[in-house]
């Protein structure tokens, strides 16, 4: 059984040889660059891929056909159910090099879903292609992500609109081509029809960025000032006042990617802490033959199939068209601390090896703990399902 496992009939034949041929590259291509990755992040660098790195590896995706995979055909794509592209995104998370086949998904579903006609050729077909970069600002140091709470301010001004506020949390704002911004058109609507996203192509006046904020993991956001900022009523994305709805098809992207890729890190964290155990004795006894240890193992390995039947249920409904927020919670929460809890294992298991930076456990540690926040933290979306849950169960009793 490979680290990734999946069922016999899951995938078509196609389907297969794709993920096949992604897990070759993982394996290939990007686990062998984790070791630089890591001694970079450990001397205090950025956990990213050097450009002589990453070069190379996106002209390959080219050539292996590995590039706008959920892309709409028209525009060169392949067009893949949200079930494969998830599959693409666990095996993608098995290693902590940074990297991913072009585009970004979650901008560019809500792209597709909105954008105008004109909006289509300047931003989502470039996008779609790979040949620009996108970063989404949502998030205020006031609000957090409350949409509620959000207090940047677009008002019109003849057939332009003036935009004031602040964002933080914002991620890739130096290497995107161009953001989408949200702000507040009608305060008295709030989210239910005062909110708009609007298109802010890079350098435009008026959009600057405050400071860089270092993250855990050596990943870094951005605070960004918006000052007067003009945009003309063609950079308004979608309807004016009907911000909300795509931005939340964009989050429930998002927090299935999250869903996959907690797979993927809990599925390397188990592999390599089954292979340790085996081999370690203390006292005079394996690892592996410990009552703690082999619990360890059999909890993570079960918790790694429900998620992954979890993910897979929520992939086949958003294929279908069905609305998926609750199931979106429900896979954010169990899958970030499902794997959060495989890999703290996996640490504890090699011993003060596990502690080190040359290990790739420390890596996965923090993404998986930023990951509890990012998108939406747990407690909001326990929230939110106890909400629904209330009311679907009770319509029952």
């Amino acid at each position: 059984m490979s680290a990734v496992d999946s069922r016999p009939g899951e995938f078509s034949d196609e389907e297969q040889m794709l993920l096949d041929l992604v897990e070759r590259f993982v394996d290939e291509r990007l686990m062998p660059l984790e070791r630089n990755v890591l001694a970079r992040e450990a001397a205090g660098g950025p956990l990213e891929l050097a450009a002589e790195e990453e070069g190379p590896l996106l002209d390959l995706c080219k050539e292996l056909g590995l590039w706008a995979l959920d892309a709409p055909e028209e525009m060169g794509g392949a067009a893949l159910p949200a079930r494969v592209m998830l599959a693409i995104h666990e095996r993608l998370a098995r290693t902590v090099t940074p990297f991913q086949f072009p585009p970004d998904s979650p901008n560019l579903h809500m792209l597709d879903a909105v954008a105008s006609p004109e909006q289509r050729v300047k931003y989502l077909e470039p996008y779609a292609k790979g040949l620009a970069k996108s970063a989404m600002a949502i998030s205020e140091p006031d609000a957090g992500s409350d949409p509620s709470a959000m207090r940047t301010r677009a008002v019109r001004d003849g057939d332009h609109w003036v935009v004031n506020g602040r964002k933080i949390w914002v991620s890739r704002v130096p290497s995107s081509d161009f953001t989408i911004l949200m702000a507040v058109t009608d305060p008295a609507l709030g989210a239910r029809g005062g909110m708009t996203a609007f298109i802010v192509d890079r350098d435009t006046p008026g959009f600057e960025i405050e400071r860089p904020i270092p993250m855990l993991g050596g990943l870094t956001t951005y605070e960004l000032r918006i000052d007067d900022l003009r945009l003309a009523d063609s950079q308004v994305l979608g309807e004016v006042g009907q911000g909300f709805a795509p931005m939340q098809k964009r989050l429930t992207v998002r927090r299935l990617e999250i869903g996959a890729r907690s797979i993927g890190m809990a599925s390397r964290a188990l592999a390599m802490m089954s292979a340790h155990v085996q081999q370690r004795e203390v006292f005079g006894q394996k690892l592996a033959d410990r009552q703690s240890i082999q619990w360890w193992i059999a909890d993570a390995a079960t918790n790694i199939h429900l998620t992954r039947l979890l993910v897979q249920d929520a992939a086949r409904k958003a294929d279908r068209g069905e609305d998926i927020r609750t199931e979106a919670s429900m896979v954010k929460v169990f899958s970030t601390e499902m794997a959060s809890a495989v890999v703290d294992h996996a640490m504890q298991s090699f011993g003060a090896l596990g502690m080190t930076r040359e290990m790739p456990f420390g890596a996965m540690a923090a993404r998986l703990r930023m990951s509890r926040v990012y998108e939406g933290p747990t407690e909001t979306h326990r929230m939110v399902i106890a909400r629904r849950s209330l009311t679907d169960y009770a319509r029952r009793a």
